[in-house]
C-alpha cells in the first residue's frame, strides 16, 4: 500500500511539473524590460566602464602619497678611475669610484649599496587635487552614460514590445478575415452547385480566400520579425511566447499634457552635461601644469666595499671575500626641500589648453543641440498623442459600422439580393476597419512612450502599462 501511494505521489508530481502541462505565462512588459537590462551586452559593457572609473578615481587619490623606494645591490668588479668629463646618458654609465692610476689593473672585489629614498611633492598648486576632480568627473560621466543607456534601452524594448503586440493583433485580425473568407467561399460554392448563382462567384470567392491567406502569411512574417527584434533587445536567442494584452485594450489614465523637460533629471541631458564637466575639469588640470612643484626628499644610504682605505698607496689592500665586501661600513643620510619648474612646459601646455577649450565648447554645443531635439520630440509626441486619441475614439465606430455592413451584405448575398462584388467590398471594409482599430489602440501607447522618452521619465509610461 505504501509503495502504491508513493508511486502515485511521484507520478502526480511529475505530471504537474513537467514542461508543457501548465499554461505558458504571458510575458509582461516589465518582465521584458528587466530581462533586457540584465542581459543586454552594451549595458554590461558600460557597467564595467563605470567600475573602471571607480578604480581610476581610487588610483588618483593615491597621488597624495609620497614616493618611498628601497634599493639593494651587490656587485663584483674593478674600481679603476680616470680623470675626464662624462655623462651617464640614459643611465648607461658605470658608477665605479676609485683612484686614477698610471695604468690599468684588474684587481676586483665585492661591494654593496643599500639605500632608502623618500620623495614627496607636498605642494603642486592643486595639480593632484585637480587630477582627482578629473577622475571624479569621468566617473560621473560613465555612470550617467550607464543610466542613459539603460533609459534608452527601456524605451527601445518597450517600443519593440508594442510593435510585437500590434503584429500579433494584426495576425489575429487576418485569421478572422480568413475565416470569414472561407465561410463566404463555402456559401458561394454550395449556391453555385445548386444553380442559384453563377459559377464565377465561386471562383471569385476562392480568390478572396487566397488573398486572405497571403495577408495572413504577411502578418505572421511581420510578427516573427518583431519577435526576433524584441528577443535581440532582451539578450535572448528567440521569443516564442504570449504577450500580456490586458493593457493594450485601454488607453492610459494619465496623459501629462503640461509636462516640461527637467534638464537636471533627464538621463540623456545628464550624460551630455557630464561630458561638458569632464572637459572643464581637464581644462583646469592642463592650466595647473604652468606652475612648479615643491618637494621634500630624504635618503639613507649604507655602502660596503672589499677595497681598503689605503688602496691608493697599496694595491694589495683589498680582499676578494664576499662577506667582507658586502658588509656596509659607511653610512650617509641626506634631507632637503626642492623646487622643480620646467619653464618650457608653459609653451607646451598653451596649445593643449586651447585645444581643450575647443573640445569643451564642442561638447557644450552637443548638449544644447540635444536639448533642442528633445523639445522638438516633446512637441511631436504631444501632437501624435492627440491624433492617436482621436483615432482611438473613432476606431470602434468604424468597426461597428463595417461589421453591420458586412453582415447585411452577407445576408443579402445568401438570399440572392446582392452581388458578390458588394459582399467582397464589405469584407474588405471590415478587414480594414479591424486593422485600423488594432493600430489605433497601439498608437496611443506608442505616442505616450515617445513623450516619456522626450521627458526622460520612463515611469510615466511603465506605471500606466
Amino acid at each position: 500500500m505504501f509503495k502504491t501511494l508513493l508511486y502515485f505521489t511521484c507520478f502526480f508530481s511529475f505530471m504537474i511539473t513537467r514542461p508543457g502541462t501548465a499554461s505558458a505565462q504571458a510575458l509582461s512588459l516589465k518582465a521584458a524590460v528587466d530581462t533586457a537590462l540584465n542581459n543586454y551586452g552594451t549595458i554590461k559593457a558600460k557597467l564595467n566602464y563605470a567600475y573602471a572609473a571607480i578604480a581610476t578615481l581610487q588610483q588618483a587619490k593615491t597621488e597624495y602619497l609620497p614616493n618611498l623606494s628601497l634599493s639593494a645591490q651587490q656587485d663584483y668588479g674593478t674600481i679603476n678611475g680616470q680623470n675626464g668629463p662624462s655623462y651617464g646618458l640614459g643611465g648607461l654609465g658605470a658608477a665605479s669610484s676609485g683612484p686614477a692610476f698610471e695604468k690599468q689593473n684588474w684587481n676586483a672585489a665585492f661591494g654593496g649599496l643599500y639605500l632608502a629614498n623618500m620623495n614627496w611633492d607636498f605642494f603642486t598648486f592643486g595639480r593632484i587635487r585637480e587630477k582627482i576632480n578629473v577622475a571624479g568627473s569621468i566617473l560621473k560621466r560613465d555612470q550617467s552614460d550607464l543610466e542613459q543607456e539603460k533609459f534608452q534601452h527601456e524605451i527601445k524594448v518597450s517600443a519593440a514590445y508594442l510593435n510585437l503586440l500590434a503584429a500579433q493583433r494584426l495576425t489575429r485580425s487576418q485569421k478572422n478575415n480568413l475565416q470569414r473568407a472561407l465561410t463566404f467561399k463555402n456559401t458561394a460554392v454550395i449556391r453555385a452547385r445548386n444553380g442559384l448563382i453563377a459559377g464565377v462567384d465561386s471562383s471569385l470567392a476562392g480568390a478572396e480566400v487566397s488573398s486572405a491567406k497571403i495577408a495572413l502569411t504577411r502578418a505572421i512574417d511581420l510578427e516573427q520579425e518583431q519577435a526576433n527584434r524584441l528577443g535581440i533587445l532582451m539578450g535572448v536567442t528567440s521569443i516564442n511566447t504570449t504577450l500580456d494584452t490586458a493593457s493594450i485594450t485601454r488607453i492610459p489614465t494619465q496623459i501629462y499634457p503640461d509636462s516640461l523637460i527637467n534638464e537636471h533629471s533627464h538621463p540623456l541631458l545628464q550624460f551630455y552635461k557630464a561630458r561638458v564637466d569632464v572637459g572643464n575639469e581637464q581644462l583646469k588640470l592642463f592650466r595647473k601644469s604652468y606652475y612648479p612643484s615643491f618637494s621634500l626628499f630624504g635618503v639613507i644610504q649604507g655602502r660596503g666595499s672589499g677595497f681598503g682605505p689605503g688602496y691608493a698607496q697599496d694595491q694589495t689592500a683589498f680582499t676578494r671575500s664576499y662577506t667582507d665586501g658586502i658588509n656596509p661600513t659607511r653610512s650617509n643620510y641626506l634631507a632637503g626641500v626642492g623646487m622643480v619648474w620646467n619653464l618650457t612646459s608653459i609653451l607646451r601646455s598653451q596649445p593643449q589648453v586651447r585645444a581643450q577649450q575647443f573640445v569643451t565648447r564642442g561638447l557644450q554645443n552637443e548638449y544644447d543641440l540635444t536639448g533642442q531635439q528633445l523639445q522638438a520630440q516633446l512637441a511631436l509626441a504631444n501632437a501624435k498623442l492627440k491624433n492617436a486619441l482621436d483615432n482611438y475614439n473613432e476606431a470602434p465606430v468604424q468597426v461597428k459600422a463595417a461589421s453591420e455592413a458586412y453582415w447585411q451584405k452577407s445576408t443579402l448575398y445568401k438570399n440572392g439580393l446582392t452581388t458578390i462584388v458588394d459582399l467582397t467590398q464589405a469584407l474588405y471594409t471590415l478587414n480594414r476597419a479591424e486593422t485600423d482599430r488594432d493600430i489605433a489602440y497601439n498608437n496611443v501607447w506608442q505616442a505616450l512612450l515617445l513623450k516619456s522618452a522626450a521627458l526622460g521619465n520612463f515611469d510615466l509610461f511603465i506605471n500606466e502599462f
